[in-house]
């Protein structure tokens, strides 16, 4: 076997790497002494991990379980998505088509409102017309995860049903619902041989392919998270005509060549070379044995053991997920896929590039980087507009290298406290995820929007990234985050302003839209050409001023009353307005002393901030309680050098 033992590691990395063979042998045989054993004993083993967790928590813990354990419960105990989605009052249809080569894909899909199923949609000439979303699951997940939530109200695909949307859901080849192939079984070797390249060339393609002749629209929107956010940017980038089928795509924790990880031992694999990976987890599924320990352990227990989990190989404190979520979620977090695809993330990560997968074992002391190359992913040739909606605390997310790796037209916005499953799962995400994905879906779907309006979207991109790159000069000439060849549209001219498009949708929730009922992307175009007005630190807050939480009201979690009956069913929107109130009344800002006020460094169409590095972030729209959004007020003071600046409180810790 041709492995480079030798000046790859340091003595360290080498120690690391015998310690997860360790691991992994010693989990091996308790994994099989396990399944010996009877299941008289086995029941014995829930119930004294049961008994051994509630000896160390204490009875406020033990009473708030209780109040949500029959949330938590239903939805842990679903067995597949039809029924998580029966659950909220929802119909779920199953779909299964076959790629290019030869596998087997399952696909789901809500296209209607609770009491709808009798009216035809997207099915011809006198079926409701409904805009379609696809959504994509990440690494080791399946469809079910944008569908277990606690509450209605924060499953972003239910909001999206209620909004007059025909909602698709994709699953990679190999997870739960994508283990047929006819070519080979599930049990075969060849089953598993695939990598990332595979779900670009074939699964996302032909997914979307399937979904469009079914529906008999000529686009869809594509909504991503973490790995699905990367099979989109590759199947974008070397599939030009796919292009033209996606008229916009929304990144959620958006993954392309991440920093790497903070555990010694995992960095040791990262940087091993593939056979050593193979030889330690297989060329099958990776991490297998998953299921049968959540079968076994006290869920309360499974849920510690993931998040320690979390925190060792990430750094993820997950404090924005409550305890009953994670109950409920983490019975779906995992799914099977392949050691290749894990392998090819770890070489991803070890090159610091989003390439295609490499299968040289390259032989030490060779001058192999000057006569082969690994072809990188040509991702600035995405044509469709590409949000990304990022968190601040996502230890797998490098904006300032995905920036330098997207087209000049990507519009980018962080949330400061947020971490990757934030995006699925936190309690406040509804207010501080959802309506950035609204703008967008608002901003480019519907007959009504054209060519120019794409291209005016992308002229007003260009425009402002030359501004800013024309600032970073005067305050820094240190940055590396713009790339060098904004300079040669800096002489664009301002394109003509967008028009905003009216609200045609109303989703009437049990809480407030926080968000405003005007929040248009379009909006964000217009203002990329006003200048902001400077204001004083008086014009803000005093210094003992502080912030009160916006009050959710709470909502009974597992019933359809969440989403009132004001449908027409002959139509795909729902057409009561946006309240008054609400589109007056922006978020409170939470309470926090303006001296542990931040700055963050963040460049937008409406106001350009750059921080002391010197560095940019691009964001979509104004900052407001430590979360971009552009339909609230951003909180600026004018510094001495002229350039707004802002205040944003942050979560937690003052980072």
């Amino acid at each position: 076997m041709a492995v480079p033992f030798l000046g790859r590691l340091n003595v360290t990395e080498y120690t690391a790497l015998v310690s997860s063979f360790f691991l992994v042998i010693l989990e091996a045989i308790i994994r099989i002494l396990t399944l010996a054993l009877p299941n008289s004993l086995l029941t014995l083993f829930y119930r004294a991990s049961r008994r051994l967790f509630n000896r160390f928590t204490s009875p406020a813990q033990k009473q708030a379980e209780e109040r949500k354990k029959s949330v938590s419960t239903s939805i842990r105990e679903a067995s597949d998505f039809v029924e998580l989605c029966r659950l909220f009052g929802y119909t779920a249809e199953e779909h299964v088509f076959q790629t290019k080569d030869g596998y087997l894909l399952g696909l789901h899909r809500l296209a209607h409102r609770p009491g709808e199923e009798d009216h035809k949609v997207n099915a011809g000439p006198n079926s409701i017309k409904k805009r379609v979303v696809y959504m994509h699951h990440g690494l080791l997940m399946n469809s079910e995860v944008w569908v277990c939530n606690t509450e209605a109200r924060r499953s972003l695909p239910f909001v999206l049903v209620e909004r007059g949307f025909d909602v698709w859901f994709g699953n990679n080849r190999g997870n739960k619902y994508s283990k047929k192939s006819v070519k080979a079984s599930s049990k075969k070797m060849d089953f598993w041989n695939f990598s990332i390249d595979e779900f670009a060339l074939y699964d996302i393609p032909d997914s979307i392919a399937y979904i469009l002749e079914t529906t008999c629209q000529p686009s869809l929107s594509y909504i991503g998270f973490s790995q699905g956010t990367a099979q989109a940017f590759a199947a974008l980038a070397i599939h030009p005509k796919l292009n033209d089928q996606v008229n916009v795509f929304i990144a959620l924790a958006p993954a392309m060549s991440p920093a790497g990880l903070s555990n010694g031992i995992v960095d040791a694999l990262v940087k091993a070379s593939p056979q050593i990976l193979f030889l330690l987890f297989g060329r099958r599924s990776i991490l297998s044995s998953a299921t049968m320990w959540q079968s076994i352990l006290y869920p309360p227990l499974f849920v510690r053991v993931i998040d320690l989990g979390l925190s060792f190989l990430f750094g993820w404190r997950t404090e924005n997920i409550s305890a009953s979520q994670k109950l409920a979620a983490y019975a779906h977090l995992y799914s099977y896929t392949s050691t290749k695809s894990v392998v090819h993330w770890f070489q991803i990560i070890r090159t610091k590039s989003f390439q295609m997968y490499d299968d040289d074992v390259h032989p030490l002391l060779a001058t192999h980087s000057k006569h082969t190359k690994v072809a990188k992913y040509p991702t600035r040739n995405i044509k469709t507009p590409v949000i990304l909606v990022y968190g601040g605390s996502d230890s797998l997310v490098d904006i300032k290298a995905m920036m330098r790796e997207l087209p000049l037209q990507t519009v980018a916005t962080e949330i400061p406290h947020y971490e990757h499953l934030d995006f699925l799962w936190a309690r406040d995400n509804d207010t501080l995820v959802f309506q950035h994905v609204f703008d967008a879906l608002d901003s480019f779907t519907g007959a009504e929007h054209t060519k120019e309006e794409y291209a005016r979207f992308r002229n007003a991109r260009h425009t402002s990234l030359s501004a800013s790159n024309a600032l970073q000069h005067q305050v820094s000439r240190t940055s590396d985050t713009i790339d060098s060849d904004l300079a040669s549209i800096a002489s664009a001219s301002p394109p003509p302003q967008a028009q905003a498009r009216s609200t045609a949708v109303s989703f009437r929730s049990p809480i407030a839209q926080t968000m405003g009922a005007d929040g248009r992307l379009s909006k964000i175009l217009n203002s990329a050409f006003e200048s902001p007005q400077p204001r004083s630190d008086d014009d803000l807050v005093d210094d003992d001023t502080t912030w009160s939480p916006p009050a959710t009201p709470p909502s009974a979690p597992l019933t359809t009353e969440q989403f009132p009956a004001v449908a027409d069913p002959s139509v795909g929107t729902l057409p009561a307005p946006a309240s008054p109130e609400t589109a007056s009344n922006p978020p409170s800002l939470r309470k926090v002393p303006l001296q542990k006020l931040r700055n963050t460094s963040s460049l937008s169409f409406d106001t350009l901030r750059i921080g002391k590095g010197g560095s940019i972030r691009v964001g979509s729209s104004k900052a407001v309680g430590g979360v971009t959004t552009e339909a609230a007020e951003a909180i600026t003071a004018s510094g001495s050098d002229g350039v707004a600046k802002n205040r944003i409180p942050s979560r937690g810790s003052d980072r």
